[in-house]
């Protein structure tokens, strides 16, 4: 009988820029974390939809189709993702980002551009306070 490793949690990780993508799926792998990865709002909504191990969701703000705020605002009101903390991500710096996502219950909010260990520090708070 073979035992089968359980899967590794995971992150779902959302952003149109594909170095952002990158550099955030670099930092969260090796944290050990399986990473889901999205360029766009509408296929992070999808992965989302499809994917039951994911643990935790880092989110860009303004992306094609759907944006990262709409997407918090969607997990929030559904029950089955509502317990999924969300790091939201904006190289914007206007307070009413902040504010909004907050309203819409992000769990942190991290500006770009960010350090590797200002993301793994978030990271691990948003998970570990679970």
């Amino acid at each position: 009988m073979v035992s089968e490793t359980p899967p590794r949690p995971a992150v779902l990780i959302a952003d149109d820029d594909a170095a952002i993508l990158k550099l955030v799926t670099a930092i969260v792998q090796a944290e050990g974390y399986e990473v889901v990865a999205a360029n766009d709002g509408k296929q992070a909504y999808k992965l989302l939809q499809s994917n039951h191990q994911i643990r935790a969701v880092i989110v860009d703000i303004r992306m094609p189709y759907i944006e990262g705020t709409e997407l918090l605002r969607f997990m929030r009101s559904n029950e089955r993702f509502s317990h999924i903390p969300v790091i939201v991500m904006t190289a914007g710096t206007d307070p009413k980002a902040t504010s909004s996502s907050f309203n819409a219950g992000a769990a942190a909010f991290l500006s770009k551009p960010f350090t590797n260990s200002q993301l793994r520090l978030m990271l691990k708070t948003v998970l570990d306070s679970r």
